[in-house]
């Protein structure tokens, strides 16, 4: 999903770095993205992606969807790997929204 500045706190940026510094530079996943059941993902930031193409830039996930719910326990790190795979439901539940929202909105003015 793309940032959506106004969903999100005016001090994200510090909670982001905070979030980031907290994982020492290496994704938070334990398989909330439905991989590694048995151990945290081994991508680090700035290196190059072992299990995918580029260079691993950690990102902020909040792991109920909320943008405003910057509790620690709701936030983690993860390589883009991990954080697209979290985020994939979310997303295509979003996708059919917003598909839906444009096909009435083109009825509108046929």
């Amino acid at each position: 999903m793309p940032f959506i500045k106004s969903r999100y706190p005016k001090n994200w940026p510090e909670i982001s770095k905070r979030i980031r510094a907290r994982s020492n530079g290496r994704c938070e996943c334990w398989g909330e993205c439905g991989l590694h059941h048995d151990r945290r993902c081994e991508e680090q930031n700035g290196r190059t992606a072992k299990w995918a193409n580029g260079v691993i830039v950690l990102t902020v996930a909040h792991l109920n969807h909320i943008e405003m719910d910057c509790r620690d326990e709701n936030l983690k790190a993860l390589c883009q790997r991990c954080h697209l795979r979290y985020d994939q439901d979310h997303h295509q539940v979003n996708a059919r929204k917003t598909r839906r929202a444009k096909k009435a909105h083109g009825e509108l003015f046929t």
